[in-house]
Parts: C-alpha cells; structure tokens; sequence
C-alpha cells in the first residue's frame, strides 16, 4: 500500500501549492515578511553603474536619477507596499531623520510598485517630506535585482524585496543593503552617508581603511 499512498500525499501537495495565495491576497502583510525565501535576478554591486531611471512621482512630474548626478548623494530604497506596517516603519524613519541626511548633501527617493494615487495617499497620511516613485511596471525594479519571486508557508508571490541603494553624486553605486530589516537601517544610512562627507573622501567615497 506504500506506493498509493505516497501518490495520494503528492497530488495533494500539488493542490496545495496550485491554491496558494500571496499572503497580502489572504488578508496579511507581503512586505513585512523578513523569513521569505526571495529569487530575482543580480542585484547591482558597490562600484557598479546605477540604472538610469525615469518614473513619475509625487511632486508632480517625473524624476530621473540623471537629475542629481554631480550634485547629490541618492538614497534609492524600494519597498514592497504603501500602507503596510513594516513598510510604513521604514519611511517614517526615514522621515524623522531627513533633516540630518539633507545635511548631508542627501536626497531620498522611494519606490514601489503602487500608483501615485496610492502613493499620494501614504505620503499624506505619514507626511512624508521625500517623493514616492511609481515603479508600477516593475521594469526599475527589476533593472536593481529587487523584484522577484518571494515564498513564505509554502505560498509563492512576486514583489520587492526592501532594499536600500546609497548612489554617489559620480552616478555609482556606494553601498548595498538587500533583505532589508527595519529596525535600525536608516541609522545605518546616515552613519555611511556621513562617511562619505568626510574630509579625505574621493568623488563622494570613503577612502578604504587599510
């Protein structure tokens, strides 16, 4: 009786996984989920290029990175979704310390794969001082390596994976955080972007400790 019954449990985990459902589908949050196995394609490295991009925005129009190349650092960080807890979090950090980035030549974009209207919604309702970038197709967040196939208690869906981008004003990549934890990162951010002002620093990098 072994071999019926190992066939009856592996049609049933064939329906189970046919029926799954992204948990922001079934009621919960995909973008607070750190233990989520994630698949997307390379993620660019420090010292690389950063992919141009062009998106429309909340102030209005549309911004391009292109805009800020020989004049700000750019702290690019995509996350999964408005209006969801970790994700809401992370942009009011970002928001109670934007002054002191400002300080430090920073301009913050965030990004995601909502529209503006949700978009403009989140950032009223959390007064955030920074645009919101509508990457509603995915094709910028696929050019980063940070949207993908996400797989968490046996349910699959795609999405982005929080990731932060520190961008030097030469249009290079400067520092990398993939799977992105809350609690503590834009600390992080300022330490690093504060780095990158101090004297003894090329183009916007920090000369490597020897």
């Amino acid at each position: 009786m072994k071999g019926p019954c190992i066939a009856v449990l592996a049609c049933a985990a064939l329906v189970l996984t046919l029926t799954s459902v992204p948990p922001a589908a079934a009621g919960g949050s995909a973008c607070c989920t750190r233990s989520a196995v994630f698949t997307a394609a390379t993620t660019p490295a420090a010292g690389q290029p950063a992919p141009g991009f062009d998106l429309p925005a909340t102030t209005g129009g549309r911004i391009s990175l292109d805009q800020y190349k020989g004049k700000k650092t750019v702290v690019l960080y995509f996350y999964a979704k408005d209006e969801t807890p970790g994700c809401t979090k992370e942009a009011c950090d970002f928001r109670d310390r934007s002054a002191e980035l400002e300080k430090a030549d920073v301009v913050i974009l965030a990004v995601s794969n909502d529209d503006l209207k949700s978009h403009q919604r989140f950032q009223a309702k959390e007064r955030l001082p920074f645009p919101l970038l509508a990457d509603v197709d995915a094709k910028v967040s696929k050019l980063y390596g940070v949207y993908g196939a996400k797989e968490y208690g046996g349910k699959t869906w795609t999405g982005i994976q929080r990731t932060t981008f520190v961008i030097g004003k030469d249009g290079r990549i400067a520092q990398v955080w993939p799977k992105v934890s809350v609690d503590g990162h834009v600390a992080d951010v300022l330490e690093f972007v504060a780095k990158m002002q101090q004297p003894g620093s090329r183009d916007g990098y920090a000369k490597p400790s020897m």
